[in-house]
């Protein structure tokens, strides 16, 4: 690892020059948490971030259909690097449940960000939550999962439907023993196939209406009651990014499951986990972005073009303020967006209108950030050169799973349509601009009054269309809305962090509500693009 890649090796938490100033802003705790972040800065740079790469290139997940006797398992085997892994990286998943905060777990899987390791725990987490909240009985799945001697999954989606839950045809049927039976399913992108322990699935009752609505949510062990296996997997999926966690086809053929809380409620049970998982989509975004950043970062500070190393270059260091611009505008708003999911993840349908809005916040965090990430990696492959679009070095791969982030956990169709459905049933944008055009008042600085200028333009705008022109100017709205709040959260943090994040909120503003490049007046800014524990360490060639 230490021939393909600058980061590795480094503790990914001190080498972040935005992440510790946005956890002060929002956790309070954050400073008896300190020791932690770092040891865990270093594992992320270290161990985890090799074992990714290996699994990545080398080890992927194999399925093994039977074992020795003919039996069917649909058992994955993993790299021996890996399974040794992940039980490290499970404590992440306990802070929520042990009195402490999601701003926490968010932030250890900003630092991880390895798209395949961080699924395998996000899934799990989400099994953890609906066991936690609504299905506390199983208590002991729980302890399990939170322990690493077990893993979760999601499966929620199905081949004819996608996005649409409404469509799901796998049908649940009570028992007479009290357990329920789910036939008909075809689970066709199943994450964690082959590994998973314990699933939660979603499945219509027998005779309950068509739509979501009349979806509700089951626990769905891997093994029956009886020892045998309760479902199969048909396939492990080829997938070009992702390969540490396997995604398959499920088939839910009368599977024994459980109830998780009141039926005619799973439709809002899932869309909570949903919203779980779209926040963990939005740290990983900005996590993926900033671990192909580090690699852009050493390397212009290690090559020379034209006479000059490249981090002197105009052209270079215009890309280096931009990829510190979306780091900071991202990061704030996805940590944003967690804070007012840690306010309210306690309550129960039917909700508050603080429920209402965050997740109002996970649809704008969870659409820009992997934008954002996307670019950003994108870009730092390019400042690679040539080198960048090989596999033999890690920022190739960054930009692969960047890729993944707009399309996991729905994508910007559908956070268009459910900011939509927010605003127009739940009234969700009004806590929004209550809170942010009180930031932006406050600050007052130019961009300031630019974002503030642009919510009241966009909400008016969207009073006087149809539901169907709505729809069309739907993820404009999402991507102009999430620019605005970004202004007032980088203000902030200037506020709270020093007049580097200010500069960074001109510039954002500069960027992307003006739609401006960035002023020449960056250019020669120390310490913008290029962080200073990065532009001061002595470099090591060995």
């Amino acid at each position: 690892m230490q021939f393909q890649s600058y980061a590795y090796g480094k503790n990914h938490y001190h080498c972040d020059d935005v992440l510790p100033a946005v956890l002060r802003l929002f956790w309070a705790q954050v400073g008896e948490r300190e020791e932690r972040l770092t040891r865990w800065g270093e594992l992320v740079g270290g161990e985890a971030y090799r074992v990714g790469a290996h699994v990545d290139q080398e080890a992927p997940p194999v399925l093994v259909m039977h074992d020795l006797d003919g039996n069917r398992v649909d058992r994955v085997r993993l790299s021996p690097a890996q399974e040794a892994l992940m039980p490290r990286l499970a404590p992440m998943m306990a802070p929520p449940y042990e009195g402490g905060s999601w701003l926490e777990h968010y932030a250890l899987g900003y630092l991880l960000a390895d798209p395949g390791l961080y699924c395998i725990l996000t899934i799990t987490q989400q099994v953890v939550y609906a066991i936690h909240k609504y299905a506390p009985e199983h208590a002991h799945w729980q302890r399990e999962l939170l322990a690493g001697r077990a893993w979760g999954a999601t499966w929620m989606t199905e081949i004819q439907g996608g996005s649409d839950l409404g469509a799901n045809r796998t049908v649940a049927r009570r028992r007479d023993d009290g357990l329920w039976s789910l036939s008909g399913g075809d689970k066709y992108f199943a994450s964690g196939a082959g590994l998973t322990d314990v699933a939660i699935a979603t499945a219509r009752p027998e005779g309950a209406p068509a739509g979501p609505k009349g979806l509700a949510l089951f626990l769905v062990p891997r093994l029956r009651r009886d020892g045998s296996l309760n479902y199969h997997v048909r396939r492990l999926k080829h997938k070009s990014a992702t390969r540490a966690v396997p995604s398959g086809e499920v088939e839910l053929e009368d599977s024994e499951a459980y109830l998780i809380g009141e039926a005619d409620k799973g439709i809002y049970y899932t869309l909570e986990n949903l919203t779980a998982s779209r926040l963990a989509n939005a740290v990983a975004a900005m996590g993926i972005a900033q671990k192909a950043r580090l690699e852009a970062l050493w390397r212009v500070r290690r090559r020379s073009a034209f006479g000059a190393p490249l981090r002197e270059q105009p052209l270079i260091r215009r890309d280096l303020v931009d990829l510190a611009v979306r780091q900071a505008g991202g990061t704030v708003l996805a940590f944003c967006a967690v804070q007012a999911f840690d306010e309210s993840w306690h309550e129960t349908p039917p909700y508050s209108s603080r429920y209402h809005y965050a997740r109002f916040l996970s649809h704008l965090a969870k659409n820009r950030t992997a934008e954002h990430a996307a670019e950003s990696t994108r870009l730092a492959m390019e400042l690679f050169g040539g080198l960048g679009f090989l596999e033999e070095y890690a920022v190739a791969r960054w930009h692969r799973e960047a890729l993944i982030t707009p399309i996991w956990e729905g994508p910007s169709n559908i956070q268009a349509l459910d900011l939509l459905e927010a605003i127009g049933k739940k009234q969700a944008h009004e806590p929004f601009v209550e809170r942010f055009s009180a930031l932006l008042e406050r600050s007052g600085t130019p961009q300031a009054k630019r974002a503030r200028a642009l919510i009241e333009t966009e909400l008016a705008a969207l009073t006087r269309r149809s539901a169907r022109q709505a729809q069309w100017y739907g993820k404009q709205l999402l991507t102009r809305l999430a620019d605005a709040a970004t202004v007032a959260l980088l203000d902030r943090l200037a506020e709270a962090a020093g007049e580097r994040f200010a500069k960074l909120s001109a510039l954002y503003a500069c960027r992307f509500i003006e739609g401006e490049e960035y002023p020449d007046w960056a250019l020669d800014e120390p310490g913008l693009g290029m962080p200073a524990e990065i532009e001061e360490e002595e470099e090591d060639h060995a």
